[in-house]
């Protein structure tokens, strides 16, 4: 029975990502955060090869030159300069480098925690789902920017402390995210089948559990990148995210805020960036979640 029901899925599995394909072709929002995102990713591997000139060289002789379209810019800066005479597009390209190491290493920290937290908490139950319960509940009564605050505070400001910090705290999501899904799939046939097999309650939660529930997860984890995109900025704008010399987004917006009035480029371009990468990350999470969630598969 097994090799039939294998020969029956087979072409199902086939079908399915030429099935992704052309949802994703016909979907506008889709296919434009992925081109924002795949912009994003390029610039950052290739930076080195992307920016006209190294984000931190300076020149006294160029402060604060407009972009190259307004008078008084330069063709070699063409996103105009900042206060010390650096490069804008430069320093761009390269803070898109912090951005997306931030949010992918948070986001692949908060899921392995938060993951592993939920199949427990949805799984074992009793005692094991109370207790993780009431530390997802008292950390969501918290401020997170309040935690963010005072962990940083401790411990110092640096990109694998921010990284880290970002991991033991946004976890909550995808804790009560899989801890849900945890509890729907548990009840089902196949699981129940492997508990009467003698199956360990580890095989169990990470051969048929966890499979099942990786949808949600995805479209938690895409949109989670977004969240850490922006938490990363307004840390490193309020001065406690990754620190000087390292380019940031945030950290520019923090210096242009002065010249909004003689230089609007500094702090405009930052948030544009920002606001490109985030929207692009949102596109393409509320199009997982329209394609992988069941209930919105018939639309």
């Amino acid at each position: 029975m097994s090799d039939a029901v294998a020969t029956r899925l087979t072409p199902t599995a086939r079908r399915r990502a030429p099935r992704l394909l052309r949802l994703w072709v016909r979907s506008i929002t889709a296919v434009t955060g992925t081109l924002l995102v795949l912009a994003f990713v390029v610039m950052a591997v290739f930076a080195p090869w992307v920016a006209p000139h190294p984000p931190n060289e300076t020149d006294l002789r160029a402060r604060q030159l407009p972009p190259v379209w307004i008078d008084g810019g330069r063709v070699e800066h063409l996103l105009g300069t900042d206060q010390l005479g650096r490069d804008l597009l430069s320093r761009l390209v390269y803070g898109s480098r912090v951005a997306l190491l931030v949010g992918l290493g948070g986001v692949l920290l908060t899921a392995a925690v938060g993951v592993t937290l939920g199949l427990l908490a949805g799984y074992l139950g009793g005692r094991v789902d109370t207790v993780i319960s009431r530390v997802i509940d008292t950390l969501l009564a918290i401020p997170p920017v309040l935690l963010y605050l005072v962990a940083l505070g401790v411990f110092g400001p640096s990109l694998t402390m921010l990284i880290v910090i970002i991991g033991l705290v946004n976890w909550t999501t995808f804790a009560r995210v899989v801890r849900g899904e945890v509890l729907s799939v548990g009840q089902r046939e196949f699981v129940e089948a492997a508990r009467a097999n003698g199956a360990r309650a580890a095989r169990v939660m990470l051969r048929h559990v966890l499979p099942n529930v990786t949808a949600p997860i995805l479209v938690v984890a895409t949109l989670n990148v977004a969240t850490i995109i922006l938490l990363e900025a307004s840390l490193s704008f309020l001065g406690f995210g990754v620190q000087a010399p390292t380019v940031t987004w945030g950290r520019m917006l923090a210096d242009g805020r002065n010249y909004l009035a003689t230089a609007w480029w500094l702090a405009t371009f930052p948030g544009v960036a920002i606001t490109l990468l985030g929207l692009g990350l949102l596109f393409v999470g509320d199009w997982l979640r329209d394609v992988l969630d069941p209930r919105l598969r018939g639309r």
